[in-house]
């Protein structure tokens, strides 16, 4: 069989690479007749950058900035080999992933830490800027990312707010005087959420709890990026809730697609573009995709459900292999999975699955490879 892998990475764990090396092995092992194909993929959150870099053969490039509760952090992104394209995911410097569960406090976190990577990549000459939004631990609405640029916020006491979740409520004046927005840039957002900023499917509601926003907080937050999104309007005459993907990173989406007029493509097409996978899927007999958990959110434009869609369009089937399964998963089976499994054998503490992980993955594909082989073997015998 030519089997396809391609999937994302397991966050906090392993890269899109070393998972789908993992399911390579395991698949040899179990049968080294099979033709496998890797094709490493992000849909626009954590590691976006360096899988672009490597199918562009660009070069990573060191910059420091902020984590998303304003401490110095070095980071990276990918600049193109003649320097006019920069690549560059939220993930990288406010992600998620950075703080401890128990650390986090998305009240006070900011996503000024985006604006000093896009200012480096502008100071560069870069004419183009693709901005992965995922996975980032801010809902500040891009209020870090506009204060980055120049704009200010002030209080009704006429004092300046330092961006954050409880700032956006105080908000009583917004001075655009001295801001520099970009200029003579394209700006793409690779996001795979249509989320608006604000409502039950908004940027909140939806994604506010895996953030650390506790359920009696949300109506609180909701009220003050109502409060920041009329403050917006009335200062840059956009409504920046009424964009798809406004909601994506906290709210980053609507400052770069309201205020600074980017575009928001899917950062699943954007990867298989560039990847050539679509050539490979024609005569392809199964593809495999993953990430860390699937479950009910997987819904929401992540990558195994753009994979899964891009395999049903040209009659492939495909599984997912996925670190563990959550609520929700088997809505997937509607969306053109024929499989959903997880590594996870038994419960474990998070440091022993990270551990784990690779090998758990690899023995899961060999078991697949194993029941699939079987399954041919009687039906063609």
């Amino acid at each position: 069989m030519k089997i396809i892998v391609a999937s994302d990475s397991f966050k906090g764990c392993m890269s899109s690479k070393e998972v789908e090396e993992s399911i390579k092995k395991g698949i040899l092992k179990a049968n080294d007749a099979h033709e496998v194909l890797t094709f490493p993929m992000a849909d626009g959150g954590e590691g976006t950058a360096m899988v672009f870099c490597d199918i562009i053969k660009g070069k990573m490039i060191d910059v420091l900035t902020t984590d998303a509760y304003g401490k110095n952090v070095f980071t990276t992104y990918c600049i193109s080999q003649d320097g006019q394209l920069a690549i560059m995911d939220v993930a990288s410097c406010i992600g998620l992933n950075m703080t401890p569960k128990e650390k986090r406090n998305p009240m006070i976190a900011s996503s000024k830490g985006v604006g000093i990577m896009m200012k480096d990549a502008l100071s560069r000459g870069c004419k183009k800027i693709i901005i992965g939004l995922g996975g980032s631990a801010t809902n500040d609405g891009g209020m870090g990312v506009l204060s980055e640029f120049g704009v200010r916020f002030y209080n009704s006491k006429r004092e300046l707010l330092v961006p954050s979740v409880y700032a956006l409520s105080q908000i009583a004046f917004v001075d655009k005087r001295y801001a520099r927005l970009p200029k003579d840039v394209e700006i793409i957002c690779a996001c795979d959420v249509k989320n608006h900023l604000l409502g039950k499917n908004g940027a909140t509601y939806v994604f506010g709890k895996q953030k650390g926003i506790y359920l009696n907080q949300m109506s609180e937050v909701e009220r003050g990026m109502a409060h920041y999104c009329m403050k917006l309007k009335q200062t840059f005459h956009v409504n920046v809730n009424e964009f798809e993907g406004s909601g994506a990173a906290g709210g980053i989406g609507s400052v770069l697609l309201g205020v600074m007029q980017a575009k928001r493509v899917s950062g699943i097409d954007l990867v298989v573009e560039y990847s050539g996978l679509k050539e490979h899927l024609q005569n392809a007999d199964l593809v495999i995709t993953g990430e860390g958990q699937t479950d009910a959110q997987t819904l929401y434009g992540k990558l195994p459900l753009g994979i899964a869609h891009l395999a049903r369009s040209y009659s492939v089937p495909c599984v997912c292999l996925s670190g563990a399964l959550g609520l929700g998963y088997q809505s997937l089976y509607d969306e053109g999975m024929i499989g959903i499994f997880s590594s996870a054998d038994r419960a474990m503490s998070f440091q022993m699955a990270l551990q784990t992980g690779s090998e758990k993955l690899e023995a899961l594909a060999f078991s697949l490879t194993k029941f699939m082989d079987g399954i041919r073997k009687q039906v063609f015998r």
